[in-house]
């Protein structure tokens, strides 16, 4: 086995926590020191290279651990997570695997993200509610046959703009900082017959949208939410929704307040742990 450490600011516990969400093949551990501000990292992996690929990613270092029993510290994989009557999300990776993933859940559209580089699986509390929003919303749409778009900002493994394809957008699109994120939500696109969702390597800090989406997700850290809010809220359709998450329960006051500043109208706050989601529209221009 092996074990990848780093030493990070304790403000980003939860960020971390976020991050390594659904891993199957990862076990993390965070240790904090009385009186200090810094938390020691720690990522439990089955193979070397699966602990290197995260000392690529975010730094840190990595070292093998003798005599160490791993079925002590394994995760067993997240069971199947069912969104309202639509979706059942699971880990499956193979055409067998899914196969047998829509066989078990004949009723429901069956959406397969492996837990690779822990980009999320869908069963984190901010993925899941973002997910039930997309079901709620895309409803209205279906009925009336209108034609609608998504994009998915900080796509991650890319499944909430694989739902929102499966939903029956007509114009999908994703995008993320990582570029390791982006070749995964291409996988996992390609996994759930979702070829035309299309993904991009952006920051959307540095961001200008050429275009708007009717739906809009943005589940990223609080602090990028709030710097963002300008390009977030011009992506938005007139009488489109835009929802956000990645936002701890200690911050979202803030958050959202630099939200209703930019001009976010909050329709709607869901809270799932310690978690904050939020739902609303952008205010009208001024005539």
């Amino acid at each position: 086995m092996f074990v990848w450490s780093k030493l990070s600011a304790s403000r980003w516990a939860d960020a971390w926590e976020e991050r390594f969400a659904g891993a199957t093949d990862t076990t993390l551990v965070i240790t904090s020191f009385p009186g200090r501000q810094t938390i020691r990292v720690e990522a439990y992996c089955t193979t070397q290279k699966r602990a290197s690929a995260i000392q690529k990613q975010f730094g840190g270092s990595v070292r093998a651990l003798k005599n160490q029993n791993w079925a002590a510290h394994a995760s067993q994989a997240p069971p199947p997570l069912k969104v309202r009557e639509t979706f059942v999300i699971c880990t499956a990776r193979t055409l067998a695997e899914v196969a047998k993933a829509k066989k078990a859940f004949p009723k429901r559209e069956i959406i397969a993200v492996p837990a690779d580089m822990a980009f999320g699986t869908g069963h984190h509390a901010t993925t899941a509610t973002v997910l039930r929003l997309l079901v709620d919303a895309a409803k209205p749409l279906q009925a009336t046959g209108k034609t609608w778009s998504m994009a998915d900002l900080g796509c991650g493994s890319g499944i909430l703009a694989i739902a929102a394809a499966k939903l029956g957008a007509t114009h999908v699109w994703g995008c993320d900082y990582d570029p390791q994120a982006v070749r995964i939500a291409k996988e996992n696109s390609t996994r759930n017959d979702t070829p035309k969702v299309s993904f991009t390597q952006i920051d959307v800090l540095k961001w200008q949208p050429k275009r708007t989406w009717d739906i809009v997700a943005a589940n990223i850290f609080h602090d990028v939410l709030e710097a963002a809010f300008p390009q977030l809220l011009s992506s938005v359709a007139p009488g489109g929704i835009l929802m956000l998450s990645g936002i701890l329960k200690s911050q979202a006051k803030d958050c959202l307040a630099a939200g209703k500043r930019a001009g976010f109208v909050v329709d709607k706050v869901i809270t799932k742990g310690k978690w904050v989601t939020a739902m609303g529209h952008a205010q009208a221009a001024r005539k």
